[in-house]
């Protein structure tokens, strides 16, 4: 069953994946870096993800797999639970880590392994 718990477990493998609430108890936000990859927020109802592109998220709107992110930059999606698959949450998940990952520092990426 997808809920905050599993987008958690998703979430904390990532080399350098660091879990915190700075927003209230009601949103776990996740970083590599200091960055933002992922956001299992309020209500547990879903998670917010970054794609490549405005134009990207746009079209995953538009196929009816997530919802625009509130506060977040257009390139980000809200996938509510339920929605897709595991393994295509699974997936973005994955996609936004690698995103903000590939957006650091050379130095900060190679001390955080994996």
């Amino acid at each position: 069953m997808q809920d905050r718990a599993f987008a958690n477990a998703l979430c904390a493998p990532y080399p350098g994946a660091e879990v915190s609430q700075p927003f209230a108890p009601d949103y776990d936000v996740w970083k590599v870096g200091g960055k933002i990859f992922a956001v299992a927020g309020r209500d547990g109802d879903g998670v917010a993800v970054k794609t490549d592109s405005v134009e990207t998220a746009r079209l995953v709107i538009e196929m009816g797999r997530a919802t625009r992110a509130p506060y977040f930059h257009a390139s980000w999606l809200r996938i509510p639970f339920g929605l897709v698959s595991d393994a295509e949450l699974a997936e973005r998940i994955a996609t936004s880590y690698a995103l903000i990952r590939a957006s650091l520092p050379k130095k900060l990426q190679a001390g955080l392994g994996g």
